[in-house]
């Protein structure tokens, strides 16, 4: 990866905060945007700005043919069957609720049990507890070892109670820790529940294969790979999405319609009701194209060796406790390029905002795991940076140096 010549595709990297250069380490909440994406954006609407599926004309026949080979190009990239599996949806979070709806109220009775872990978002634990409180269901959580991995032992203890849905975060936001997604998912598998992965941080960065993974459901955003906000993937089983009714009716995802009832439309536009996000689906093809230009492979060598790069220059400082695996324990297996960290007498959010004084953007609070940051790690809060293809070895030194700085504006004595 030649990251000078990818950086120049970023124009918000050349921009300054504070009079000082740009230093973006929140990619796991969002990423930039690089020129290729923003332009296929702005030429849709300047060229061929038109409803989809719903026009003979040749500007809305170019936005149908756009936005359907947006879906292959996300079908390829995971290594899908086909577009069918993939469907759209506003984010990760909507994707996990669509089959809590749909999936999940159809097949979960009162007592079965669902199997999450203890380092879960947000998005894939409140889904499952509505749908607990409804169903009256049970939810069951895998344990963590040390705060940072799995408990494998933990988890295959609990399928003995017969789950009918495990589902679980492939790679966690705030410990930055990479599950043994085939693991875990085979184990479910033999103990005959399905499997939905939270992909949010994993598809960005890494090579992912559903078909080798061989999960049921997959989720995850297009927002947090390069392309636009407001558009993100379901990927189902064919055969599970084919069972599954839709939970939004309207136009586009309807065959036919009279006035007692209606059929629905293919796969998988029966789950995309209303007008899509046209322009969101033709920025997202942008994107993949431009991760798979570069190799999904490439990009996480290069975020692993900023992440171990990262840890050894956080460890030799001595007064910064990094939450999940240390340089000690962390492998090119098991560590994403997400560290969540907190320092003796001062709060994250002072850290964040001291940071930002020095052109460098973090996140602080608890990064919408609170059970995990609250109850799992002890603290009220941490700080997290996280990288991407365009971060440098050089823009890690200056939040090193911003340590210092964090020091002596609390006028800390470490």
């Amino acid at each position: 990866m030649d990251v000078k010549n990818v950086r120049k595709d970023f124009p918000i990297l050349s921009t300054k905060r504070n009079n000082k250069p740009l230093v973006y380490l929140d990619s796991a909440a969002t990423s930039q945007k690089p020129n290729q994406v923003i332009d296929a954006i702005s030429t849709y609407y300047k060229t061929y700005n038109a409803n989809i599926h719903r026009g003979l004309y040749e500007i809305s026949i170019k936005a149908t043919e756009a936005y359907t080979e947006s879906k292959e190009k996300v079908a390829r990239l995971i290594n899908a069957n086909s577009y069918r599996n993939i469907v759209y949806c506003k984010n990760t979070t909507e994707a996990i609720n669509l089959v809590a709806l749909s999936w999940a109220e159809s097949n979960i009775r009162e007592n079965d049990h669902i199997l999450l872990t203890k380092m879960e978002h947000h998005s894939n634990m409140v889904p499952w507890q509505l749908l607990a409180k409804r169903k009256k269901a049970i939810i069951d959580y895998v344990n963590l070892i040390d705060s940072s991995i799995l408990n494998i032992d933990d988890y295959k203890e609990k399928l003995n109670l017969n789950p009918k849905l495990v589902s679980f975060s492939h790679v966690s936001n705030v410990l930055g820790t990479i599950n043994n997604a085939q693991e875990i998912t085979n184990l479910a598998h033999k103990n005959g529940a399905k499997v939905l992965i939270d992909a949010a941080q994993s598809v960005p960065h890494m090579p992912v294969d559903v078909k080798k993974l061989d999960c049921d459901f997959m989720a995850f955003s297009s927002h947090k790979m390069l392309g636009p906000s407001g558009i993100g993937v379901l990927y189902g089983k064919e055969d599970l999405l084919e069972e599954m009714p839709p939970i939004f009716g309207g136009g586009d995802m309807i065959r036919s319609v009279d006035f007692s009832e209606s059929t629905w439309n293919e796969l998988p536009w029966k789950f995309e009701a209303g007008t899509s996000n046209i322009e969101g689906g033709i920025g997202f093809g942008a994107a993949i194209d431009y991760l798979q230009n570069i190799g999904m492979s490439n990009i996480h060598q290069h975020e692993i060796e900023l992440t171990q790069y990262a840890l050894k220059r956080m460890s030799e400082l001595g007064y910064i406790k990094v939450h999940g695996l240390g340089i000690d324990k962390s492998s090119d297996n098991n560590r994403s390029g997400v560290i969540s960290f907190t320092m003796d007498k001062a709060h994250p959010h002072d850290i964040a905002s001291i940071f930002d004084s020095q052109g460098i953007a973090i996140r602080a609070g608890h990064h919408c795991a609170m059970p995990l940051v609250n109850k799992v790690i002890m603290e009220p809060a941490v700080a997290r940076a996280s990288f991407y293809l365009y971060n440098t070895k050089e823009e890690i030194d200056q939040m090193i140096n911003a340590f210092e700085k964090v020091k002596s504006i609390l006028k800390i004595q470490l």
